[in-house]
């Protein structure tokens, strides 16, 4: 399996994300991860973000679900965003640029407080993005300059892999595709989750709440194993410490090593969140 470092991207991000492209897999259930950050595997190929970047990238693919866009928009959108900002919600850009695509007040992509909001810029980059002719079979480069109009006009390309990575772990289409390390330990906000889930999926997942577990109804396996990766990089905000899809099972470590553990085959319609007590 190849791992995607992008070591350029992180220089002058200090340490922790430096730290992120020295990470390898091996062979079997069992992922060695960095000291902190996720990891997507799809197609032979393996992508590592960290935190901040996980949770941005689970807005960009849970907006274009909610759309009901197929993965190959997430994949522009995160080829993208990669390219304008790390996947960062930056407050700062050419100009008046701002947020995770770099979009500007001054040429029409709403205010900078609508900017700034992950799943608006996320929602404004798929209307112009279907606006683009040719958009879902069209090369990924030149569909993104497109909608960008970069004066890096080839510069999406380099960062195809990593979205098609990540689109296809968080659509659902590759099963327990996503783990991470995270030490951050963040109190428990099960409200986020919820709403996170409601927010892409609405009344089509199920959801119920005892204490700090929160139960899930996907409509079928696929958007389960969406769902159950989508709470991993949304979840260090919110205290996840484990999930269960089916007869697989995740558990947040103190280690570099973790991985999905049990029959990741199973029916995934039923996930199962766990939050730091």
């Amino acid at each position: 399996m190849t791992t995607l470092t992008r070591r350029g991207l992180f220089a002058g991000l200090g340490a922790g994300a430096l730290g992120l492209t020295l990470a390898a897999c091996s062979g079997g259930s069992e992922t060695i991860l960095p000291e902190q950050g996720a990891q997507a595997s799809a197609g032979g190929l393996t992508d590592l973000l960290d935190l901040d970047q996980a949770a941005n990238a689970a807005i960009i693919v849970g907006e274009a679900i909610r759309r009901g866009l197929r993965a190959r928009a997430a994949t522009i959108a995160l080829a993208t965003a990669l390219q304008e900002s790390r996947l960062y919600n930056i407050d700062y850009g050419d100009r008046d640029s701002l947020g995770l695509f770099q979009q500007r007040a001054s040429q029409g992509w709403g205010s900078e407080e609508q900017i700034m909001d992950p799943w608006y810029s996320s929602g404004a980059f798929y209307d112009a993005l279907v606006q683009v002719e040719g958009w879902d079979s069209g090369d990924i480069n030149d569909v993104a300059q497109s909608v960008q109009r970069s004066g890096v006009p080839d510069g999406y390309a380099q960062h195809e892999d990593a979205g098609r990575i990540w689109a296809s772990a968080l659509y659902g289409y590759d099963e327990a595709a996503v783990t991470l390390v995270d030490r951050a330990e963040a109190g428990t906000d099960a409200d986020s989750l919820m709403e996170f889930v409601d927010t892409v999926w609405g009344s089509a997942v199920g959801a119920a709440r005892e204490g700090t577990t929160l139960t899930f109804t996907a409509p079928d396996s696929r958007q389960g194993w969406s769902l159950a990766q989508l709470l991993m990089c949304r979840g260090s905000a919110a205290g996840l410490t484990g999930l269960q899809a089916g007869q697989a099972t995740w558990t947040n470590s103190s280690t570099e090593r973790a991985g999905w553990q049990g029959d990741t085959a199973s029916d995934a319609t039923q996930v199962v969140a766990t939050l730091r007590t």
